[in-house]
């Protein structure tokens, strides 16, 4: 069997690991970085647990703060004009997800110029302007760790997947002292994305023994844990087991790729701008349930692993715990499902054509173990819609 790894070529773990930042860079021999932020990390001082180090190194950074959650393209673009005014030799995406993301793009459309939507899949985006270093302070995206970014077309409401060398962070800093001030439905939200990075790699049709064993891992760590940092936010043990967790489920669905969900995920956040992991996981329990026939062992070894089955389950029974088990996960965390969260139904039968072709665009689907076909994918959201607070429940 022949596969490709791609990850950063170093990732530094652990609590405080932030500090180590200007050592990081002088590995690399950066020392003119624009940090890529967003507001609240301004205004709550988060990201001086950035540019404290940086200052006392000598080296003066300077902030594109402008990023938005869910990312789009005319802020990747002010973005490359910031990049235009200064002397950068370096990019650092501080934040959850969106401003990590919105750096890998801004590095990518630096480069080719053009649009966004130029670079969507199946364009291979490879060459980027400036090197990438990734400080997440959310456990879920992965981002940090990926050579993918998802950037929205304003103009057309479209969430477009963009993939390539150019997406990959050089180093990453993992900090999970980062997340202690996250807010429990975030943390839901970005634990659940980050599982099913972890579950989508394990079954997906590109799956290889390496993102196998991220994937399993992370199952285990976030399994056990998401539960607990959602009921007491503080609790160390459990944020550093979710934070590793969420890097381990990247480096697995970066190395793989994610599938079903995924591609149904994004057009729900374009459309109606629910943020990503609670779109994942308004969706997790009926996309899983839909494939199990078609991998029912990895989808039972998935149950075990995450906790939902016993070691001893058949591997029938053991598939089965899994999409109830997901169900019950989505009551526990609160997740409310596309009506709940406030989506207008009439709006929503009106987008599902065009969801579902944007979902199949994306590719994503293609990777499933059960390929849905357009039709399928409709009945999918018609479930998920009707099934009440937590799709599946």
């Amino acid at each position: 069997m022949e596969f490709t790894i791609t990850q950063p070529r170093q990732i530094v773990i652990g609590g405080g690991s932030v500090t180590r930042i200007a050592g990081l860079l002088a590995t690399f021999g950066l020392r003119r970085p624009l940090i890529v932020t967003d507001p609240f990390m301004v205004s709550s001082g988060l990201v001086q647990r950035c540019l404290d180090p940086l200052e006392k190194a000598g080296i003066a950074a300077k902030m594109f703060s402008a990023t938005v959650p869910e990312p789009i393209d005319t802020v990747v673009e002010a973005g490359v004009a910031e990049i235009g005014r200064g002397d950068f030799d370096c990019l650092i995406g501080f934040g959850g997800g969106s401003p990590i993301d919105t750096a890998k793009a801004m590095a990518i459309l630096a480069a080719g110029g053009g649009a966004m939507r130029d670079y969507k899949v199946p364009h291979q985006a490879d060459l980027a302007a400036l090197p990438i270093i990734a400080i997440p302070t959310t456990a879920g995206t992965g981002t940090e760790v990926t050579r993918f970014t998802v950037i929205t077309d304003m103009a057309r409401d479209e969430k477009m997947l963009i993939a390539g060398l150019a997406a990959l962070p050089l180093a990453a800093l993992v900090d999970f002292e980062l997340t202690f001030t996250v807010p429990p439905r975030t943390t839901a939200d970005t634990g659940i994305d980050s599982l099913t990075h972890a579950l989508e790699a394990f079954v997906s049709r590109r799956a290889t023994p390496y993102s196998d064993a991220q994937a399993l891992t992370a199952m285990q760590l976030i399994g056990a844990n998401l539960r607990a940092v959602y009921r007491d936010p503080r609790n160390r043990a459990a944020r550093e087991a979710m934070m590793l967790g969420a890097t381990l489920a990247g480096l697995a669905f970066s190395n793989s790729s994610v599938a079903l969900v995924h591609g149904m995920s994004r057009p729900i956040g374009a459309h109606f701008h629910v943020p990503h992991g609670l779109s994942n996981a308004m969706l997790l329990p009926a996309v899983t349930r839909f494939g199990l026939g078609q991998a029912l062992a990895r989808y039972a070894e998935a149950a075990r692993q995450i906790g939902f089955a016993e070691a001893g389950d058949g591997d029938e029974a053991a598939a089965e715990k899994l999409a109830s088990g997901l169900a019950r996960l989505n009551v526990d965390l609160d997740v409310p499902g596309p009506r709940q969260f406030g989506i207008d139904q009439v709006a929503w039968e009106t987008k599902l054509p065009l969801m579902a072709e944007q979902a199949l665009a994306s590719g994503s689907p293609a990777n499933n173990p059960r390929v849905p076909s357009a039709a399928e994918i409709l009945t999918l959201y018609h479930e998920v819609w009707s099934s009440g607070r937590n799709a599946a429940a």
